[in-house]
């Protein structure tokens, strides 16, 4: 292998290395901020101590998709079999 060669392999080697160890620092970043957080919620504070709040009820995830599809639909973006067909699906029908 030639000089120039070897410099560029040298160089790219060192460059993935670079990445690699960006990534993983910033995947345990990551870990070490979602710890943190979860050890904030487990403590008990004196705000946890007044009343509790009423449960929310939100819809589920699948009726905002239902929306957005017949809107699609009314667009005239996908025909009715489309939308009929993509609805079973989501409905698990």
């Amino acid at each position: 292998m030639g000089l120039m060669a070897e410099r560029g392999a040298s160089r790219m080697q060192t460059r993935q290395n670079y990445r690699t160890m960006a990534r993983m620092q910033r995947r345990r970043s990551f870990i070490q901020s979602k710890v943190g957080m979860r050890e904030d919620f487990s403590r008990e504070g004196p705000a946890e101590t007044a009343a509790p709040a009423p449960p929310v009820t939100s819809e589920p995830e699948y009726v905002g998709e239902l929306e957005r599809l017949a809107q699609l639909r009314e667009q005239g973006i996908l025909s009715d079999e489309e939308f009929e067909a993509k609805k079973k699906q989501i409905l698990g029908i």
